[in-house]
């Protein structure tokens, strides 16, 4: 069965610590729905407490066990439920993939006079002062955890920099005496080593020795079945190559692992895989620009050109795709939301092709009450149950057109009634000639997604002509699949 991720989270989740245990209550619902594996939020304390969504590391020990930052718990909830939701996954056979954060931490407990010399905002390469003392936020001794599991106390040592001196008032990135910038990152900004908070020296032999005990730790704990890495952009490209072998040598198992690397640059992507020893999967900014433009372009972008310059096309196998997260949501930094209308376009492109790990949007599928934004809806549920029973054979393109594409899956005899006739256009409706199968010879397909109530029968050798309404997507199927799949929807409603 082919990989299918749920991002089990968005932004704007209520902050009232029972995330957790929503998510193991819905553990079978997730896998019922056509998921292999879930990337939970991060769960480690962070700076902000209750009101932290996860990425403002503070005590990577403390999963909402300890009174620190005002809260025991977190925003999701405590350490016993973090647990027994991963439990729950891992009952129903789901894949368990935990996001870490191990770029910076925040919220030090204790300031440290340390000489610094501050650079420009948009070069770090550029200095903008001279070497000075500044006092900075940057002891970290975790008083409420009183030196459970680990007592090591993080110091200015363990870090590159900061960007604020507690001493003058003064913002700026602040590099440390003794310090460099790591030059194996992005070379956004003239070099993006620096991100935000107290910068991790991934060169220090205690930082790295401190994460890999850690890293220890929290794999015996949660025996998680990999991981997305926040921020790898701005971390030693391969920074992570040991940790990660250590990782899978505990797991007795191969890990998947997903960084997230936010560039729309291929070559910057393709670097960093060619210098992280191939363990680590990349998600795929490029294509989610692609279907961003061309949901903004009212029917000018040429959808001949989707996966141009895309990893997906370049590197499939360490592709992970996706329409829409966190990040890109409504009212975030990186905002790039993809409009509804081309919701179920975008999500054929990732969840019905051969190339690609896909990656579900939370937001998507229970909507965004926050931001008034519903869910995509039966759509969205029925492309899953497709990928799960029917997405097997060999796969045909017909990107011949600049608005009308499409594209068929033979389906195989291993999988009853599998393959199908995917037709999408970002303009006009029309229709195309395409080949399923000769397997599927004189059998009738129809549009599971329910757009289009054209009745197709396939010649001797499978093909037929598909219609596609204006601005719509439809994906062709035996009628007994759509009858099948009808009862069964009726079945659950009764339940």
């Amino acid at each position: 069965m082919a990989e299918t991720i749920l991002q089990a989270f968005e932004w704007y989740l209520p902050n009232d610590g029972k995330h957790w245990t929503r998510l193991a209550h819905r553990a079978k619902q997730i896998k019922d729905m056509g998921f292999t594996a879930v990337w939970l939020p991060p769960a480690a304390k962070s700076a902000a407490g209750i009101n932290d969504v996860g990425y403002g590391t503070y005590d990577l020990y403390d999963l909402g066990e300890f009174d620190q930052k005002g809260t025991t718990r977190t925003k999701y909830g405590t350490k016993d439920e973090y647990l027994a939701a991963i439990k729950a996954f891992h009952d129903q056979g789901l894949k368990v993939y935990p996001d870490i954060v191990v770029d910076h931490f925040m919220g030090a407990d204790e300031p440290e006079i340390v000489k610094a010399k501050s650079y420009s905002f948009d070069d770090r390469l550029k200095p903008t002062g001279d070497m000075q003392e500044i006092k900075a936020w940057t002891k970290f001794t975790f008083p409420g955890r009183h030196g459970k599991y680990n007592d090591y106390v993080w110091t200015w040592k363990n870090f590159t920099g900061v960007d604020y001196d507690a001493r003058s008032k003064n913002h700026a990135i602040y590099k440390f005496h003794t310090k460099e910038w790591e030059p194996k990152v992005d070379a956004e900004n003239g070099n993006y080593d620096y991100l935000m908070g107290c910068d991790l020296d991934m060169s220090n032999p205690d930082t790295k020795a401190q994460l890999d005990k850690w890293g220890q730790w929290f794999q015996n704990l949660t025996q998680a079945d990999g991981y997305r890495l926040d921020a790898v952009k701005h971390i030693k490209f391969d920074a992570f190559v040991d940790w990660l072998l250590h990782r899978r040598a505990e797991h007795d198992d191969k890990l998947f692992v997903v960084g997230e690397y936010w560039s729309d640059d291929l070559d910057s992507l393709t670097t960093y895989l060619d210098n992280s020893g191939n363990l680590i999967s990349l998600f795929d900014v490029p294509f989610h620009f692609n279907l961003y433009e061309a949901a903004n372009s009212m029917g000018k972008y040429d959808m001949r050109r989707i996966f141009d310059n895309t990893l997906v096309a370049q590197r499939p196998d360490f592709a992970v795709t996706f329409v829409d997260n966190h990040d890109t949501q409504v009212g975030q930094s990186l905002e790039s939301w993809i409009d509804g209308w081309f919701k179920l376009q975008a999500y054929a492109l990732i969840l019905l092709r051969k190339a690609g790990t896909p990656t579900v949007f939370w937001g998507d599928l229970y909507g965004i009450p926050e931001k008034d934004t519903a869910p995509v809806g039966r759509g969205l549920l029925r492309m899953l149950k497709i990928r799960e029973y029917l997405a097997f054979g060999s796969m045909v393109d017909y990107f011949d057109d600049p608005n009308v594409v499409g594209w068929t899956r033979t389906g195989d005899f291993d999988h009853d009634l599998s393959g199908y006739a995917v037709i999408m256009t970002n303009q006009h409706g029309g229709e195309k000639a395409m080949t399923v199968s000769a397997v599927h010879a004189g059998q009738t397909f129809v549009d599971m997604l329910g757009n289009n109530d054209a009745r197709v029968q396939l010649d001797d050798n499978g093909a037929g002509v598909f219609p596609v309404n204006d601005g719509q997507v439809s994906v062709y199927v035996n009628e007994d699949v759509v009858a099948g799949l009808e009862a069964s929807e009726h079945e659950q409603e009764a339940n």
